[in-house]
């Protein structure tokens, strides 16, 4: 029986190759041509999630009434133990029964957003280079983002007086990310007031993903964005217990902040899902209770690992400054290359993924993104291996 052509729908059509899984894909091809990869592509911990974590979910799925569907918002429970955390971490005061959302991981959240306030035609202030879900899921409700461009000039923060006034007008949300994905860049306390009078000024929702806060060096811990007086007022903040825990592939995360920003959150997700497994969300009680040597540990890891990749990338005449936060290294790319043949010569040349900065969007055009989500001993290899290569 004949079938019938497979139409796509237009925003489907019009979405660029998720930026992962092309690189994925790059990769596997080199690997079936038998090249030892050091993959330096994705930001995916390697570290194992921390024991207490692990058996707190084997006894909370080994338990009958966490077989059922969850509440939509997340277990009350859970939502306390965020709002402990945050108090201890930041100061900040949140009601858990309505400040607090519990998510699929922030990745869900920050997609799911945009269809709770934002109409065809409607603006999204979108830092770039940025994540690529800020734009995808600014397009999958009909909205138009709008890019304020990260620039070596800016320090790598968007200029807000840049943004012309009469697309301020318009914009129903702003996107921002510190500590920042792909540069690493942390936001100011002097900044976030500058963030929370433009979204007073403009009526513009803020959206703070927070992700990489605890991923932190030299013992300068990032601020919250909710710490700013009057910042509960305009927005919300993203935050997951992926980078922090290293569960990435465990999908829980949260939103805390402005009550109504979180109800219209909750009711796209009570209609697209059916909330985090209870097992998992007793397991992040679990990881929110750990005391600050789990994160100290970790966060050692990933200094000593930037500690043998920057300078082994300095020697050999790449521009790359420590990063204070998270665990990417952002590179310019050296004379005659653009981003997406650097990523290319690194990985033809000496096995090494790398991610191109443009696929963060064209403002990162001109630099490369690498992680240090591997051994010391490989991020060693790797300086040694593009050294042979030369450029």
């Amino acid at each position: 029986m004949a079938g019938f052509p497979i139409e796509f729908a237009g925003r489907i059509k019009t979405l660029p190759p998720y930026l992962f899984a092309a690189i994925d894909e790059m990769k596997q091809k080199a690997i079936a041509r038998g090249v030892d990869i050091i993959n330096l592509g994705i930001g995916d911990p390697d570290l194992p999630t921390p024991k207490p974590i692990i058996d707190a979910l084997g006894r909370a799925a080994a338990d009958p009434k966490n077989h059922q569907y969850p509440s939509y918002e997340g277990m009350l429970a859970f939502r306390k133990e965020v709002a402990d955390w945050y108090k201890r971490r930041f100061n900040v005061t949140l009601d858990p029964v309505s400040e607090v959302l519990t998510l699929i991981g922030s990745k869900e959240g920050i997609g799911h957003i945009p269809l709770a306030f934002v109409d065809p035609g409607d603006v999204v202030l979108v830092p770039s280079p940025g994540y690529p879900v800020y734009p995808v899921g600014t397009s999958f409700a009909g909205g138009q983002s709008y890019l304020m461009p990260l620039e070596k000039k800016n320090g790598f923060l968007p200029d807000l007086d840049a943004v012309p006034k009469d697309v301020a007008k318009k914009a129903k949300l702003m996107f921002l990310n510190s500590p920042n994905n792909p540069t690493s860049v942390v936001m100011s306390k002097d900044y976030f007031k500058q963030v929370v009078a433009f979204a007073q000024e403009h009526q513009v929702i803020v959206c703070h993903d927070a992700a990489y806060s605890e991923i932190f060096y030299d013992g300068r811990r990032p601020a919250s964005f909710l710490e700013i007086d009057g910042a509960k007022d305009v927005g919300i903040e993203f935050h997951s217990l992926s980078k922090t825990y290293n569960m990435t592939g465990w999908r829980i995360g949260f939103a805390v902040g402005h009550k109504q920003v979180l109800t219209g959150l909750g009711k796209v997700k009570s209609n697209l899902d059916s909330g985090v497994f209870q097992a998992v969300q007793e397991a992040g009680i679990a990881a929110l209770r750990l005391d600050d040597s789990v994160t100290d540990g970790l966060r050692k890891v990933y200094q000593e690992r930037r500690d043998v990749l920057v300078p082994g990338l300095k020697k050999l005449g790449l521009e790359v400054d420590p990063p204070p936060a998270a665990f990417y290294i952002w590179v310019m790319v050296p004379k005659g290359y653009t981003s997406a043949s650097f990523t290319a010569h690194l990985l033809e040349t000496a096995g090494i993924v790398t991610t191109p900065g443009n696929g963060f969007g064209a403002p990162g055009e001109g630099y490369i993104r690498m992680t240090v989500c591997t051994t010391k001993e490989r991020l060693a290899e790797a300086v040694e291996r593009i050294k042979k290569a030369g450029w």
